[in-house]
C-alpha cells in the first residue's frame, strides 16, 4: 500500500496540456470524486460543492477568465471545487442536521452546536470570512481528488489563476451560497512528465523531542 501511494504522489504533476482525444470514464470520474467526498472537513461539515464541466462551449467561456490556459478547454472533466457559505452558519440549520447524523444524544449534539457556534462567531460573520475558512478545506478534498486521479492514471492540474468573480458570474452562481475555491481540469497527458523538484525532507521537517 505505501508503494501504490508513493507511485501516485510521484506520477502526480501540474499537468499543462491535455490530449483532447482522451475522456475520463464514468468510472473515472466517479472514484476521483468520490476521493473528495470521502475527506475530512473541519467539525465534519463538508463546506464544498463538486462541479463537473464537460460543456465545451461553457468551457470555451471560462478560459479567458482563467488567465487563457489551456487546460481548461482541453482537458475531459473541468471540476469546480466550490467553498459553502452560507450552509456552514449555524442559523441555516445545515450544521445542525450535519452534527445529527452522529449516534449521541440530543444533549451531546447540542453540546456539539454551541461549541461551533461559539468557536466560529467571528469565522463566519461575514461572507469574506468564511469564504476563507471553507476555502481551505476545499484544498483537502482537491488533494485527494488530484492523489486519487493520479493512482488510476489520470493527469490533474490545480489552478488559482482566475478572475474569481467572473467565473462566479459565468456559471451563474449566487455567491451568498458558493464561491469558487480552486480550478481542477482533469484528462490524460500529452507531454512526457517533468522531473519532480522539491526540497530535500531536512529542509522541510523539524523533529522536536
Amino acid at each position: 500500500m505505501q508503494n501504490d501511494f508513493s507511485q501516485a504522489m510521484d506520477f502526480r504533476h501540474a499537468c499543462k496540456h491535455f490530449d483532447e482525444s482522451k475522456k475520463l470514464s464514468d468510472e473515472e470520474i466517479a472514484f476521483v470524486l468520490e476521493a473528495g467526498r470521502k475527506s475530512p472537513s473541519s467539525f465534519g461539515q463538508e463546506p464544498w460543492k463538486f462541479l463537473v464541466i464537460t460543456n465545451e462551449a461553457l468551457k470555451a467561456t471560462l478560459r479567458p477568465l482563467c488567465w487563457n490556459q489551456p487546460q481548461i478547454t482541453s482537458c475531459s472533466h473541468l471540476v469546480i471545487i466550490l467553498a459553502a457559505i452560507d450552509a456552514v452558519r449555524p442559523d441555516s440549520g445545515i450544521p445542525a442536521k450535519r452534527f445529527g447524523r452522529r449516534p449521541l444524544p440530543p444533549e451531546k449534539i447540542e453540546a456539539y452546536i454551541n461549541l461551533y457556534s461559539t468557536h466560529l462567531s467571528d469565522t463566519l460573520s461575514t461572507d469574506e470570512k468564511t469564504y476563507a475558512w471553507t476555502a481551505r478545506q476545499c484544498y483537502i478534498a482537491t488533494a485527494n481528488m488530484m492523489t486519487g486521479a493520479a493512482s488510476i492514471g489520470v493527469d490533474s492540474c490545480p489552478i488559482e489563476g482566475f478572475e474569481k468573480e467572473k467565473v462566479e458570474a459565468a456559471l451563474g452562481l449566487d455567491s451568498t451560497q458558493y464561491q469558487v475555491a480552486v480550478l481542477m481540469p482533469l484528462g490524460f497527458r500529452t507531454d512526457a512528465q517533468s522531473p519532480q523538484l522539491r526540497l530535500p525532507l531536512e529542509e522541510v521537517v523539524e523533529y522536536r523531542s
